[in-house]
C-alpha cells in the first residue's frame, strides 16, 4: 500500500486548497453581497465547470496514452495553474478580480480532480480498493485539519497566508507524485489505448448505478450546503468569531480522518451498502441535533460524531460506484461520481442561501437532515451490497437485474 499513500497526498493538496476555498472565500465575498442566497450562489459557480468538465475529463483520461500515463498529464497540467490562481484570492482588488481568481482555480482543479482520484483504483487492486480509499481519505481529511486549524490560524494572521501555503502544497504534492508513480509501471492491468473497448457513458447508467448516484447526490446535497455556509452559521447565529467558526469545522474533520482507515475495514467486513447506511442515519441525526446546540462545547462535539458518520459514507460511496462497473471505465465512473457531487453542490448553497434569507439560519441544519432522509431512501433501493467487484473488463454480477 506504500503507493496509496503517496498518492495520498495528490488528496491532500485537493482536501486542504477546497477547506480553505469554503471556509474563507464566503469572508471576501461577504462584503460585496448582502445576500446569503447570492454568496451561496457566487460559492458554485466553480462548479458549473465541474459538472461539464469531470466526467469528459474522466472519460478523455480512459483513452489518453501518453508516455507519463493517462492520468498524469492532467495532474501535470492543472496543479501548477490552480497553485497560481489561488495565490490569487486573497489578492483580489474588487469583486471582478475576486470572481475571475475563483472561477480559474476551479477550472485548473477541475483538470486533474478526476484523473487523481482514477489513479487509486489504477493502482490498486480491486479487494483492497475500500481500504485504499480510507487512507487516501485519511491523508485528504489530514488537509482539512491543517485547513481549519492552521489556517485559521494564518488567516488571523494574514488573510493571504493560508492560501500561499496550499499553493506551495500543491506543488511540493506534484514533485512527490510525478517522482514516485509511473503509471505504466504501477498500473494493476495496464492496457494500450488502441487495445481499450469502447465505453460508453449511457451504457453505465444502470439501475443500481442510478440509485447509488441519486443517494451520492442527496447526501452531497446536505454536505455541501452546510460546508459552503457553515462559518456564516457559527458568525451570524451563534455569535462566534470568523476564527473561531472556521476552526470548529476542524473537529468534524479530524473525526473523519480518525476513522477513515476504519470506515474502509468496515465496508469491506460488512459491505459498503450497510455501511453507509449507517454513517446516512447517524449524520441525519447529528445534523437534526445541531440547532439544538447554543454553545460551542455541544456544537463541536456534534461536529466530531458528524464526521465520524460521514467517513462511514464517503470513504465507502466511491469504491462502490466502481465496484459495480468495469476496470475499463474507472475515469468514466469517477467523472460520473463528481458529475452528482458537482450538481449537488451547485443546486444546495444557493437553495439554502435562499432558505436561510426567508427563515433565518436555524434553517441550516434541517435542510441538512432532510438531505440525508432523501440519501436513505434511495441508499435504500440498492440491492447490491458493494462486495463484489469487477475484476476484468466483464459488467459485474448486478442482483437487481
Amino acid at each position: 500500500m506504500k503507493k496509496t499513500w503517496l498518492l495520498g497526498f495528490g488528496f491532500f493538496s485537493i482536501s486542504i486548497t477546497w477547506s480553505l476555498y469554503n471556509a474563507f472565500v464566503p469572508y471576501f465575498l461577504d462584503p460585496y453581497l448582502k445576500s446569503t442566497a447570492l454568496i451561496g450562489f457566487m460559492m458554485t459557480l466553480d462548479n458549473y465547470f465541474a459538472l461539464f468538465l469531470q466526467p469528459w475529463i474522466g472519460h478523455l483520461s480512459d483513452k489518453t496514452n501518453t508516455r507519463f500515463g493517462r492520468r498524469m498529464p492532467f495532474l501535470m497540467l492543472g496543479m501548477p495553474a490552480a497553485a497560481l490562481f489561488v495565490i490569487l484570492i486573497p489578492l483580489h482588488t474588487n469583486f471582478i478580480t475576486l470572481l475571475i481568481f475563483m472561477m480559474l482555480m476551479n477550472l485548473s482543479m477541475s483538470i486533474y480532480r478526476s484523473p487523481t482520484v482514477a489513479l487509486m483504483p489504477d493502482i490498486t487492486p480491486d479487494h483492497q480498493r475500500t481500504k485504499a480509499n480510507g487512507i487516501i481519505n485519511f491523508m485528504g481529511g489530514f488537509g482539512g485539519i491543517l485547513a481549519f486549524g492552521a489556517g485559521s490560524v494564518l488567516y488571523g494572521a494574514n488573510p493571504a497566508f493560508p492560501f500561499v501555503a496550499a499553493a506551495a502544497i500543491t506543488l511540493i504534492s506534484l514533485w512527490i507524485l510525478t517522482v514516485t508513480i509511473k503509471e505504466k509501471r504501477d498500473v494493476i492491468t495496464f492496457m494500450p489505448a488502441e487495445k481499450r473497448p469502447k465505453i460508453k457513458l449511457k451504457g453505465e447508467l444502470d439501475r443500481t448505478t442510478v440509485l447509488l448516484l441519486a443517494a451520492i447526490f442527496f447526501w452531497f446535497v446536505s454536505y455541501q450546503g452546510v460546508e459552503a455556509l457553515f462559518t456564516l452559521y457559527g458568525k451570524h447565529y451563534m455569535g462566534l468569531t470568523e476564527k473561531d467558526s472556521a476552526f470548529s469545522l476542524t473537529f468534524f474533520s479530524l473525526f473523519f480522518v480518525l476513522f477513515a482507515i476504519p470506515s474502509g475495514w468496515l465496508g469491506n467486513r460488512y459491505g459498503k451498502r450497510k455501511t453507509i447506511i449507517s454513517g446516512v442515519v447517524g449524520l441525519f441525526i447529528v445534523f437534526a441535533a445541531v440547532p439544538f446546540a447554543d454553545t460551542v462545547l455541544p456544537l463541536r462535539i456534534l461536529l466530531a460524531l458528524g464526521g465520524v458518520c460521514w467517513a462511514l459514507i464517503n470513504i465507502n460511496s466511491y469504491p462502490f460506484v466502481v465496484s459495480i462497473g468495469r476496470e475499463a471505465s474507472i475515469g468514466t465512473r469517477t467523472g460520473l461520481y463528481y458529475l452528482v457531487s458537482s450538481l449537488a453542490a451547485i443546486a444546495s448553497p444557493p437553495l439554502l442561501g435562499l432558505i436561510i434569507d426567508q427563515f433565518g439560519y436555524r434553517s441550516l441544519f434541517i435542510y441538512a437532515s432532510i438531505g440525508m432522509l432523501l440519501a436513505l431512501l434511495f441508499i435504500s433501493l440498492v440491492r447490491h451490497d458493494g462486495k463484489s467487484a469487477a475484476a476484468n473488463d466483464q459488467v459485474s454480477a448486478r442482483a437487481d437485474m
